[in-house]
C-alpha cells in the first residue's frame, strides 16, 4: 500500500490514467528512475528487451515538461544507430500526442536537412534525439553554450554497446563538455546486457571514476527466460566451415512454422549466402528479406520498414540489426553459425518477443563441429545468466585529438582546463598530463616532423591570454565536415544498369574480379562488367560459380568466456552425453589417439603428412589471436632452419606447417615472443600501415572530405602512407603511431588476449608426438586452401580431401562403420 501511495505521488494523474488506457502498469524499475530523476541523481538502467527501457529514460522528462513548459533543449537522447533514434522519436509521438503535452521531438542525425539543422540551432526542440558523431558536431558550434545551457537531461541507449568503442570515447567526451556548459544536467544510461556495470557506472559519472556513489543502478526484473535450442540436423554435420548450408533446408522449416523470424549471422558474406540458398527452397514463395550494412540505405530502410508493417516473415541479417528497432512481431530468433558471444547472443535473441513475460524463442545452427561444442557453451551460459565481454580500454589519443579541435572550433580554450574536463570522461580518466599535451601540440603544431608544414597547424596560442583558438574558418569548416570515428574501408558502389545503386563493396574484391565473373550481392546474382570511376558497373546473372564479397573486420573473435566454457567441456568426458552422437564419436576417438585438451593448459599435437610435418596448436583463443601467433611461430621457426611453408587459424585451432619437425615445443611458445618478434613483424606487416591510415583520418590529420568533393579511397591510402613513413623515419613516437600500436595490440592482433594465453599455459605444455593426424586437428587441416575458396560450394569443395584425412585420422570410421562406444576408453 505504501508502494502505491509513493508510485501515486511519483507518477501525475494524467500519466497514471495513460498508463491504465494502455492496460498497463508502471514497472518497479520506471518508479526507481523517477525517484532518481526526483533526487537529481543520474542512473543506470539493466532491465531485459520488452521492460520499458526506454520509457522508463523518457518518463522522468515527459513529467517534468508536463509540469513545467518552457522552450528550449531539454532532453538530449543519444543512440549508437540513426535509424534507432528515428524509431525512438516515432514511438515517443504517441505518449506526447495522447497526453497532449507540450513538447516538440525531433531528430538530429547525418540524414537531417541543412535547413532543419539550422533550425534546431536557433530554436531547438524540447527532447532531440541524436548520434555521438551529430552530437560532437553540434558541440563544435560557436553557440554551443547557447543550445545546449538549459539542457536536463542526456538519456543514452544501448550505453553497452559504445562504452569501450572509439564512437564510445567520443561520446564520453561530449558528456564531459556538456558537463561545463549545463552542470545541472543528469545522465542516464539504458542496457539490456551488462557484463561490467563498473565500466558503465564509470562512463556516467562525471568523474569519470566507479565507487563515488553518484550513480544509482536501477535493475529491472528478469523476464520470461529465453527457450534456445541448438538445432540438429538429420543432414551429415561438417567437419569444418562457416557457413552452415547443410541445415538451411531445416533452417526454412522453422521460419515457415513460425510467424516472423529473424536470422543472425556473422558476416554479410554468410549474409548473401545464406540469403540465396534459402531462396532457392522457398517453393512456398514466403517472403524473405536481407539486411547488412553494406546495403544502400533505401534498401535497408524498405526491409525495416516492410518489418515494423508485418511485410515479412524473414530477414537475413547481421549485427546492422542487433539492436535496433523494437519489432514486437518477431516470433523466432535463428542463430546461423555460433554465436561467438554470450552477451551479444542474448542481444539478438532479445529481438523476439518484445514481451517480459513471454520467453524469446531462439535456435541455435552450428556449422561444424567445433561449432557445436561453442553453442553448447552459450546455452548453458544463458541458462545461469553469465554474460561475457571484454573491459573498455583507455580512450584512443586519435579521438581526443579530434576533440581537442572541436572544442578549439567552439571557443578558445585554457589547456589546463581542458585537461581537467577530458580527465573527467571515464575513457581517459588515467590520462597522462604528457599524453595530454603531446596531443595538444600535434593538433597545433603537427608535431616535430610535420610542424614545418603549415596545413598541420590547426590551432594558435595567443600570447597574452594563452589560450588557444582554431587556426581559422577553413580548419572549422574542414574539421565539421569529417567529424566522426567511424573509419571505412576503401569501398566502391556496386551499380547494376546506369543509376540504381544496390551498395558498396570493398575495393580488394573488386580487384579480383575480371569481365564477366559472377558475384552475389543485395540478394542478386551480378555479372561484373567493369569499373567506372567510383562504380561497379554490374548485370543480372551470369554463369559459372559465383564469388561472394568478404569485408575487412567482419569476423567476430570467439569471446574469451565461451572459450573457457569450451575447454572446460572438452576436458570433462561427463558432459559429452548431451552432444550430437558424430560429435561424442568424434571426442571418444581423440582420447584413443591422443588426449584432450586441458582447460588450463595447451596441447600441442606435431605428426608427418606426406612431406611436411605439421603442428596443430588447440588455444581456443579467437581467430585474431591465432593469427598474430602464427606470424610469431613461422618467424621463430624460420630462424630456427625448420622452413615453415605456411599457417591457418580458426577461433579455435592453430596448424602450423614446415618441412622440419619441430622438436622443442616449449622454447617455441615462450612468452618472449611478444618482444622483439612482435616489433619486427609489426613493422614490417602491412597491418601497421592501414591502421595509422584509419588514426589519421580520425585525428583529423587527414580529412576525407572537402567542400564540393570527397577523397577516394586510394587518395586517402596515399596521403596516409607517406606520412606514415614520414613519422616512422624522423618522429617514430609521434602520438599517431602510439595510437597506432595501440589499435593494433588490442585489434587485429588481439596481443593482450595472446599475452594472458602465454603466460597461461607456460610450464603446461603438453607435446603429443603423433604418427598421423588426430581426429580433433581434421577441421583445421580443412581450412588450409579454404580462405581463397568463394561462393556457394564452400562447403561441398574439399571432399575428396576430407575423405581422405577422415580415413587417416579414423580408420576405423572407414566404409561409414560406426564403432561400438563401449571398445573405447572413457
Amino acid at each position: 500500500m505504501d508502494d502505491m501511495v509513493q508510485n501515486d505521488a511519483l507518477l501525475p494523474p494524467n500519466f497514471l490514467g495513460w498508463f491504465s488506457n494502455r492496460g498497463w502498469s508502471p514497472h518497479a524499475h520506471q518508479i526507481e528512475m523517477l525517484r532518481a530523476a526526483r533526487d537529481g541523481a543520474d542512473a543506470l538502467l539493466i532491465a531485459p528487451t520488452g521492460g520499458g527501457k526506454t520509457l522508463s529514460g523518457f518518463l522522468p522528462s515527459l513529467i517534468d515538461l508536463s509540469e513545467r513548459p518552457r522552450d528550449g533543449l531539454h532532453t538530449l537522447y543519444i543512440s549508437p544507430l540513426k535509424a534507432l533514434a528515428v524509431d525512438i522519436q516515432r514511438n515517443l509521438e504517441s505518449p506526447v500526442a495522447e497526453l497532449r503535452l507540450p513538447i516538440r521531438t525531433e531528430t538530429r542525425t547525418g540524414d537531417t536537412s541543412a535547413a532543419k539543422r539550422q533550425r534546431q540551432r536557433s530554436k531547438p526542440p524540447q527532447v532531440l534525439m541524436t548520434t555521438p558523431e551529430s552530437l560532437a558536431l553540434m558541440l563544435s558550434y560557436t553557440d554551443a553554450e547557447k543550445i545546449f545551457k538549459g539542457l536536463r537531461c542526456v538519456v543514452i541507449d544501448e550505453l553497452h554497446a559504445l562504452a569501450g568503442t572509439k564512437r564510445g570515447d567520443l561520446l564520453a567526451l561530449g558528456l564531459a563538455r556538456l558537463a561545463k556548459l549545463a552542470p545541472g544536467g543528469r545522465r542516464v544510461g539504458l542496457s539490456a546486457t551488462v557484463a561490467h556495470p563498473d565500466h558503465l557506472i564509470a562512463y556516467l559519472s562525471k568523474t569519470g571514476k566507479a565507487g563515488g556513489g553518484d550513480v544509482r543502478t536501477v535493475t529491472g526484473r528478469s523476464g520470461a527466460r529465453a527457450q534456445v535450442d541448438i538445432l540438429t540436423t538429420r543432414e551429415r554435420l561438417p567437419w569444418s566451415g562457416r557457413m552452415a548450408v547443410h541445415a538451411l533446408g531445416e533452417v526454412y522449416e522453422q521460419i515457415r512454422r513460425a510467424g516472423t523470424t529473424l536470422v543472425f549471422v556473422n558476416t554479410r558474406a554468410q549474409a548473401e549466402l545464406v540469403f540465396q540458398e534459402l531462396w532457392k527452397i522457398n517453393e512456398d514463395g514466403l517472403a524473405i528479406a536481407l539486411h547488412h550494412g553494406s546495403l544502400a540505405a533505401e534498401q535497408r530502410r524498405k526491409v525495416e520498414a516492410a518489418m515494423a508493417r508485418g511485410a515479412l516473415r524473414a530477414v537475413v541479417a547481421t549485427s546492422s540489426l542487433d539492436l535496433g528497432i523494437d519489432w514486437a512481431a518477431v516470433d523466432l530468433v535463428v542463430q546461423v553459425g555460433a554465436p561467438k558471444g554470450v552477451s551479444r547472443l542474448l542481444q539478438r535473441i532479445g529481438r523476439a518477443n518484445h514481451r517480459l513475460d513471454e520467453a524469446s524463442r531462439a535456435v541455435l545452427v552450428p556449422a561444424n563441429r567445433f561449432e557445436v561444442l561453442e553453442c553448447r557453451a552459450a546455452v548453458q551460459s544463458i541458462a545461469t545468466y553469465t554474460l561475457d565481454g571484454d573491459p573498455p580500454r583507455p580512450g584512443g589519443l586519435d579521438v581526443l585529438a579530434q576533440h581537442v579541435l572541436g572544442m578549439g572550433c567552439a571557443a578558445p580554450f585554457d589547456a589546463d582546463e581542458l585537461y581537467a574536463e577530458v580527465t573527467s570522461a571515464a575513457p581517459y580518466s588515467a590520462l597522462t598530463r604528457a599524453d595530454f599535451d603531446d596531443v595538444l601540440n600535434f593538433v597545433a603544431t603537427g608535431g616535430y616532423a610535420l610542424g614545418s608544414y603549415d596545413r598541420f597547424k590547426r590551432l594558435v596560442r595567443d600570447e597574452e591570454d594563452g589560450l588557444y583558438r582554431v587556426a581559422g574558418p577553413v580548419v572549422a569548416r574542414q574539421y565539421r565536415m569529417n567529424v566522426g570515428t567511424i573509419v571505412a574501408a576503401v569501398t566502391l558502389k556496386v551499380r547494376l544498369g546506369r543509376s540504381q545503386v544496390l551498395g558498396e563493396v570493398e575495393e580488394s574484391f573488386v580487384q579480383s574480379l575480371i569481365p564477366g565473373d559472377t558475384f552475389l550481392f543485395a540478394g542478386q546474382l551480378l555479372k561484373f562488367q567493369g569499373i567506372q570511376e567510383t562504380y561497379v558497373n554490374c548485370a543480372r546473372g551470369g554463369q559459372g560459380d559465383p564469388k561472394v564479397p568478404a569485408y575487412a573486420g567482419g569476423r567476430m573473435p570467439l569471446s574469451t568466456h565461451l572459450a573457457d566454457e569450451v575447454r572446460a567441456m572438452l576436458a570433462d568426458p561427463g558432459v559429452w552425453g548431451e552432444l550430437p552422437a558424430a560429435v561424442q564419436e568424434w571426442l571418444r576417438l581423440q582420447r584413443l589417439r591422443s588426449v584432450m585438451p586441458p582447460r588450463e593448459g595447451l596441447l600441442v599435437e606435431s605428426f608427418p603428412r606426406g612431406k611436411q610435418h605439421f603442428l596443430v596448436a588447440y588455444c581456443f583463443e579467437g581467430r585474431n589471436a591465432h593469427q598474430t601467433l602464427g606470424m610469431l611461430l613461422t618467424r621463430r621457426m624460420e630462424r630456427a632452419g625448420l622452413k615453415p611453408l605456411g599457417f591457418v587459424a580458426t577461433d579455435y585451432v592453430l596448424s602450423v606447417w614446415s618441412l622440419r619437425p619441430v622438436r622443442d615445443v616449449d622454447a617455441l611458445f615462450d612468452q618472449d615472443m611478444l618482444g622483439d618478434d612482435l616489433e619486427a613483424w609489426m613493422d614490417e606487416s602491412s597491418m601497421l600501415r592501414r591502421t595509422f591510415r584509419n588514426v589519421a583520418v580520425i585525428s583529423c590529420l587527414i580529412e576525407r572530405r572537402h567542400p564540393g568533393q570527397e577523397k577516394t579511397g586510394r587518395q586517402v591510402t596515399f596521403s596516409s602512407d607517406l606520412i606514415y613513413d614520414v613519422l616512422r623515419k624522423h618522429e617514430p613516437n609521434h602520438v599517431l603511431l602510439r595510437a597506432t600500436r595501440a589499435d593494433a595490440a588490442g585489434g587485429l592482433t588481439d596481443v593482450r588476449r595472446l599475452a594472458d594465453m602465454l603466460a597461461r599455459v607456460k610450464g603446461r605444455i603438453m607435446h603429443r608426438a603423433l604418427a598421423r593426424v588426430s581426429p580433433l586437428a581434421v577441421p583445421v587441416l580443412l581450412e588450409v586452401g579454404r580462405e581463397q575458396v568463394s561462393g556457394s560450394a564452400l562447403d561441398d569443395l574439399l571432399g575428396e580431401a576430407e575423405q581422405e584425412l577422415i580415413d587417416e585420422a579414423m580408420p576405423e570410421l572407414r566404409g561409414g562403420a560406426s564403432l561400438d562406444q563401449g571398445v573405447l576408453p572413457i
